[in-house]
């Protein structure tokens, strides 16, 4: 392995500077103070390993955030191929509107979620007008999954049609001439060729909602999905061991997702 350079390595002092300061020393607390007890309680890490509360709010936050990314995959994955390699009137703007909430932080999504389905929203008008009751799910798991997809389908659409950019055109057009028919060549061909991509942008909407916050606190902290589990133990019981053991298990688990997705890109060929 050839060594770094003197000239590199004083290149790289600033940004290893501010690693270190904001970003390791800060974890390394956060792992410390994670294995303290409050008042001689245990430590935090056992307290969620043996707590079924907690085990259940990862287990479902896991949960939600593998069907978001499965859901915009499919749905991002159909858009973003179709608006790579069609061109019509008015395509540009489709894809300026179709990427438009990457701009929103996670509570304007959660607002936009109320405002269609909460006691006041679109479905609630329409259930009390057609079924005599309103329809509300905005603040449930239904309507925290609508708005991980709002940011979500973005990311995926952005990713194919760049992805589709490297495509060897030649490869369909040689399964066309050899008799397969279009959903064989996309099964075939299209979907292999896309892979990486799909995988590498899978587990960004993964990690991303796993994390996410400004969205399920919106939409209300009764929800039981970890961030806002250590949102509750952090500012309503100030327990600061609990909240930083919540915080690393997260971490841990979304870290160990990243790597495995890491390893099969690579084992594919691909570099993430």
């Amino acid at each position: 392995m050839p060594r770094l350079r003197p000239t590199a390595a004083w290149a790289l002092a600033p940004a290893a500077t501010v690693l270190s300061a904001f970003w390791l020393l800060p974890l390394a607390h956060l792992i410390v103070l994670g294995g303290q007890g409050r008042d001689g309680s245990d430590s935090g890490y056992w307290q969620v390993l043996t707590s079924a509360q907690y085990l259940g709010s990862l287990a479902q936050t896991c949960m939600l955030a593998l069907v978001v990314t499965l859901a915009a995959l499919l749905v991002g994955g159909f858009s973003g191929v179709f608006l790579a390699r069609q061109r019509f009137f008015g395509r540009s703007a489709l894809v300026a509107l179709l990427t438009f909430p990457l701009a929103f932080p996670g509570v304007v999504v959660g607002f936009l979620v109320i405002l269609l389905a909460g006691r006041q929203g679109l479905f609630a008008t329409l259930g009390l007008e057609l079924a005599g009751e309103r329809w509300i799910f905005a603040y449930s798991l239904v309507g925290l999954f609508i708005g991980y997809l709002y940011f979500s389908i973005p990311r995926v659409i952005l990713t194919v049609m760049a992805a589709c950019e490297s495509l060897d055109r030649s490869l369909e057009e040689a399964a066309h001439s050899l008799g397969a028919g279009h959903w064989r060549v996309v099964c075939d061909v299209i979907v292999p060729g896309l892979a990486p991509a799909l995988v590498s942008c899978g587990a960004i909407c993964f990690a991303t909602s796993m994390g996410a916050f400004g969205t399920a606190f919106t939409l209300g902290t009764r929800l039981n999905v970890t961030p806002v589990a250590i949102y509750n133990v952090f500012t309503n019981y100030a327990n600061f061991a609990l909240a930083a053991a919540l915080s690393v298990v997260l971490g841990a688990v979304t870290w160990a997702v990243l790597l495995l997705v890491r390893r099969l890109v690579k084992e594919s060929g691909a570099v993430l």
